[in-house]
């Protein structure tokens, strides 16, 4: 649910995410609607769980959805989001900014479900896609280190070491008379 401020209700159901945000289609006036989000504390803890994140510090969609015709409505917009992660070079905590633009139709009866559209899932789902699955501090290097391989160890070290064993000549089997 939204209060007046455009926060959602931090009660979530796992089964729909943990931002809410339900819009009634029925409700939606003929020059469509405008909405500013903000995601509550633990509606950003939650959304960091789901992501691996260490946190989520801001999360925030602008989003106008608009009627289309033959029950189709138009949503377009953006969410932004900081979120803390970790650097996969240096493993120091660093913060990086989201900003994925939103531009969906939706079109019954799959997407709009019991006659809503949920604008948090939406911007919770775009918020995802946004993440850097492997976050890099600015100027981090992965400096290899290369040793220089041991030329005695190699595949053919043992047939090597076999060839360098004195021959033995074979003996004959005796011959049955």
């Amino acid at each position: 649910m939204i209060n007046r401020q455009g926060k959602s209700d931090s009660k979530s159901d796992p089964k729909s995410g943990p931002w809410r945000v339900p819009v009634a289609v029925l409700q939606i006036p003929e020059n469509g609607l405008h909405r500013e989000l903000d995601a509550d504390a633990a509606v950003r803890q939650a959304m960091a769980d789901i992501a691996g994140l260490r946190e989520v510090l801001s999360a925030h969609a602008s989003l106008d959805v608009t009627p289309k015709g033959g029950g189709r409505f138009h949503v377009a917009g953006n969410v932004r989001a900081r979120v803390g992660q970790t650097c996969v070079v240096t493993l120091d905590p660093i913060e990086n900014e989201i900003d994925e633009p939103i531009d969906l139709i939706f079109a019954p009866p799959e997407p709009i479900v019991n006659g809503t559209i949920d604008l948090g899932r939406l911007a919770t789902d775009a918020l995802l896609l946004g993440i850097d699955p492997y976050p890099r501090k600015p100027n981090a290097v992965f400096e290899h280190e290369v040793t220089p391989p041991d030329p005695e160890d190699h595949p053919f070290a043992a047939l090597k070491a076999l060839k360098a064993q004195p021959k033995t000549k074979p003996r004959k089997k005796p011959k049955n008379k």
